[in-house]
């Protein structure tokens, strides 16, 4: 009894010793009265248990808060608008509480922010030293808020990285983290993190995301998630993984402006969280807020670069940038044009805004804005309807200042010019010279590989689109194809393979993936002799292969048919019109006097049986020689 007695006893007394003021005489006296009450009740009560709390029992002290009563002191620092005026507190005698010195530091940081040179000064002035002493010497006592804001101020001031009172605060932010709230990290990450990285408070920093990692369950608003998205998402993939959750779950909360930055994070990283991508599609459909001009050409940039393809966004998107247009800058028609031909998204009336935006500003838009305008209409194969004036402008300038470009623009802008059927001689002339094209012929990059390939298309346009054209060409080394490890046959082709090889009967009667010496593939390759019937190919002469084979000329009234498969990439979305490489190719396989036969996917995948295929196969090549003949 004894032992319970005596353990009931030590309980009240920490419990009492917890409630009561920890200091002065007056506190002791009462501690002492608060115990001897509390052990007479339970030494005369029938049940060592209390029959009601023990706030009830104690008696209740003053309350103690931490925060002083507002002094003369916080309204000088709050209505400076000098740094003399905040320096003068520090020598006047004014007795200075552990805040008062931060939070003058924090307001001479706000008053300097666009004064650098003035910040080099002051951190020279013996008054400023005294303010920093006083932080140091008084730091555990500064408040949370006004710590992580000191910690801002300082980095804003550019106080030395191995200062010792940048030191003192940055370690006293470590011990807080987990006593610090939610809104305190989230301020720390969107004002210190890039400060951190650059100082090389790497320890800090770290401590910093995985704490925002642990307790990213608190977020519960849309700007403070945004804020955090923004500034450490990228220093942290399991972090970035946790807040693309959390947007999930806030997506409704957010704005204009918060769908906005969301994007533009998400395209700066190349992270396609699709259902992250959905949501915010969703939303920017059925929500009837306005876009500004800064909004849509952001979020045209956002979906261009994660390659995310949502039509009613799109539509949006281009019914709403339409009235812009007039009042847009040449660097943001040339950015929007550039991203809507990454989402292969042909808006005709908008696209004919942009040339005309380019016409009425012939004499001011920059050559490199125009090049990337005039790629843009050669990916979507898109011509203006003023035609005429608007490549003669390309023309103009181009005459002056092609050679001035990037060589790898030059090519660029060259293959464009050829898919639009507008190249000049002279034009071809430049980068064909055997002083242009050398430095792309003997290099194993894959970027100058691609350059190359480009002008192979080039020459192919010079030989086949421009017989007056005299030369130069490249050399015949360079059309010999590379062997690609990359090219994987696709289900497309697969099935055209198996179905026309039960056409052929022998294999000598046909070729597969056929690369021609004019810089494209061909799927599959075929002889027929006058009355239609497969002739093996081998035994005749292939002036399109590189090097070209054969010596057996081809016996009158023999066609070669060129099959080529139409994939869903190979198309501008929602549209069965071909994107511009494969319009040029197309021409050039029938300018190499092949007949075409046109294999889409979306007359492929009707087919269900293999005597269908069969049956579609047969049906397009007596089509193309009946168009042939036709003519």
């Amino acid at each position: 009894m004894a032992a319970r007695l005596v353990k009931r006893c030590s309980c009240l007394l920490r419990e009492a010793t917890c409630l009561a003021p920890a200091a002065s005489p007056v506190g002791q006296l009462r501690l002492a009265r608060v115990a001897h009450k509390t052990l007479t009740s339970s030494a005369t009560s029938p049940s060592s248990h209390l029959p009601g709390p023990l706030s009830q029992h104690v008696e209740k002290p003053h309350v103690f808060t931490p925060y002083p009563e507002r002094q003369e002191v916080d309204s000088l620092i709050e209505k400076a608008t000098l740094p003399e005026q905040l320096l003068e507190l520090v020598g006047d005698g004014r007795c200075l509480h552990h805040n008062h010195a931060a939070l003058a530091i924090i307001q001479l940081s706000r008053l300097l922010s666009e004064k650098p040179a003035d910040k080099a000064r002051l951190l020279q002035e013996a008054r400023f030293q005294q303010l920093l002493h006083l932080v140091n010497s008084q730091i555990t006592a500064v408040w949370h808020g006004t710590l992580v804001k000191l910690l801002r101020s300082l980095y804003a001031l550019e106080v030395p990285a191995a200062s010792r009172e940048l030191r003192s605060v940055e370690q006293e932010a470590r011990w807080r983290m987990r006593r610090l709230k939610y809104k305190h990290l989230a301020f720390l990450a969107e004002s210190s993190a890039a400060c951190m990285r650059e100082r090389g408070s790497q320890e800090l920093l770290a401590e910093l995301l995985l704490h925002l990692e642990r307790r990213w369950a608190e977020i519960d608003d849309g700007r403070t998630l945004v804020a955090i998205l923004v500034k450490t998402g990228h220093l942290s993939e399991s972090l970035m993984n946790r807040l693309e959750d959390k947007c999930l779950e806030l997506v409704e909360q957010f704005g204009p402006e918060e769908l906005r930055k969301v994007l533009v994070v998400l395209a700066a990283q190349k992270r396609r969280s699709v259902p992250l991508l959905r949501a915010i599609s969703y939303h920017l459909v059925q929500k009837p807020f306005p876009l500004t001009k800064g909004i849509l050409l952001d979020l045209a940039y956002a979906y261009g670069k994660l390659g995310f393809h949502q039509t009613q966004v799109f539509q949006r998107l281009a019914a709403d940038l339409l009235p812009y247009v007039p009042s847009l800058t040449s660097s943001e028609v040339a950015r929007c044009a550039k991203s809507f031909a990454f989402l292969k998204w042909l808006n005709l009336p908008l696209f004919e805004a942009f040339a005309q935006h380019v016409l009425s500003r012939a004499q001011t838009i920059s050559l490199p804005h125009l090049c990337n305008v005039l790629l843009a209409f050669a990916r979507l194969n898109f011509r203006p309807e003023q035609e005429e004036p608007f490549f003669s402008l390309v023309h103009e300038k181009l005459g002056s200042q092609l050679t001035s470009l990037d060589p790898v623009l030059q090519v660029d802008v060259l293959w464009a010019l050829c898919v639009l059927q507008q190249a000049r001689e002279a034009e071809l002339q430049a980068v064909l010279h055997p002083d242009f094209h050398t430095r792309f012929l003997g290099s194993g990059s894959p970027k100058d590989q691609g350059t190359l390939q480009k002008l192979l298309h080039v020459n192919s346009t010079a030989r086949l689109e421009h017989p007056e054209y005299a030369g130069p060409l490249l050399p015949a080394s360079a059309s010999v194809p590379r062997p690609s490890a990359n090219r994987k046959v696709t289900p497309l082709q697969k099935e055209l393979q198996n179905t026309l090889m039960g056409l052929l009967g022998t294999p000598e009667r046909g070729s597969f993936m056929v690369v021609t010496q004019y810089g494209w593939v061909l799927d599959a390759e075929v002889l027929l002799d006058a009355d239609g019937q497969f002739l093996p190919l081998r035994e005749f002469v292939a002036p399109h292969l590189a090097p070209p084979t054969g010596s057996q000329p081809l016996p009158p009234g023999a066609k070669r048919l060129a099959f080529l498969c139409w994939e869903f990439p190979n198309f501008n979305s929602r549209s069965k019109d071909l994107l511009g490489r494969f319009v040029l190719a197309r021409r050039h396989v029938l300018a190499a006097g092949f007949l075409v036969v046109d294999v889409p996917y979306y007359e492929w995948l009707e087919l269900k049986s293999e005597w269908q295929k069969g049956a579609y196969l047969k049906d397009k090549m007596r089509k193309a020689v009946a168009a042939e003949l036709a003519k």
